[in-house]
């Protein structure tokens, strides 16, 4: 979906005509200008669903991204694909990239507000080892302390879209100002990556970076978690993905193409390889999403 600031929404959103679900939301919105820099966007999700039934179990794809997520209402729960541990998140967590999928479980009443981070944005906070997040997820009262629980407490207490996006916003300007340090030039390259349609050469990446490419290679890793080459295959996967879901018409070939695949086998690799699926079971699985379901998706 595209972002947008039209924050004047309570949370009481669509009313779905399915009886089992009884308001859903998803939309992205920009951050304020004081934190572009930082932040990408916010991913606000809401799903309330009637008590006497089990909500859906939603398959999530590997994405190129950290995130700062907080459960506003039900806690969220997850688990590995292929085994039957399930485990809750705290009610603010700090992911890094993931590069195996997993299915989340939501609650009867379920609200998550995820601050998608620019990809070197935790590296530049220096508040742990970034490498230690890659396919994993970290409580953020751990790192960043109890302003953190003071803040998930105030949420709880707000029913207006508009005013807990203030409260996060307030909350991270003091916190980037006071421990960011500035863009350096491969912070930049890794933002170009996510901006570009096809594959950019590390070579002019790591000569815009004003590094060797072995420098640029090690530099990367250490910032994001995974390799250049990683991110650069979750970032078309992510494209792929989403531009199904705006174009559930279109073949698969078509959008291997438009995706910058040599041809459908190059793209059934990568999604092998990441969601262990071919690309027709996924979006198999992917239109039993609730979100699927009312004609809403992550586009």
């Amino acid at each position: 979906m595209s972002p947008c600031n039209n924050f004047g929404l309570k949370l009481t959103f669509i009313k779905p005509k399915d009886r089992l679900v009884e308001s859903i939301l998803l939309r992205d919105f920009i951050p304020c200008a004081a934190l572009q820099d930082f932040v990408r966007k916010y991913q606000v999700v809401r799903f309330t669903f009637e008590k006497n039934i089990s909500p859906p179990v939603k398959f999530h794809t590997p994405r190129p991204e950290h995130s700062i997520t907080f459960y506003v209402r039900d806690p969220q729960k997850f688990s590995e694909v292929n085994s039957g541990a399930v485990r809750t998140y705290s009610p603010c967590v700090i992911n890094g990239v993931y590069t195996v999928p997993l299915n989340r479980h939501g609650g009867h009443d379920f609200c998550a507000i995820k601050v998608v981070l620019q990809p070197t944005t935790l590296s530049r906070l220096n508040i742990l080892p970034v490498k230690e997040l890659t396919n994993n997820y970290i409580n953020t009262e751990e790192c960043l302390g109890s302003r953190i629980s003071f803040l998930c407490e105030q949420l709880i207490q707000l029913d207006e879209l508009k005013k807990m996006i203030d409260a996060i916003e307030s909350f991270l300007v003091q916190l980037f100002n006071k421990r960011c340090k500035p863009l350096e030039p491969i912070d930049k390259a890794s933002q170009y990556i996510i901006q570009q349609e096809k594959v950019v050469p590390l070579s002019w990446l790591a000569s815009q970076s004003c590094l060797s490419v072995r420098q640029f290679i090690r530099r990367f890793e250490t910032q994001i978690g995974v390799s250049p080459k990683i991110f650069q295959k979750l970032v078309r996967l992510d494209r792929a993905y989403r531009l199904k879901n705006n174009n559930p018409d279109k073949d698969w070939l078509y959008i291997a193409l438009a995706c910058g695949y040599y041809d459908y086998q190059h793209l059934a690799k990568d999604f092998k390889e990441f969601t262990q699926l071919t690309p027709p079971a996924f979006f198999e699985i992917e239109k039993s999403s609730p979100e699927r379901s009312f004609a809403l998706h992550e586009g």
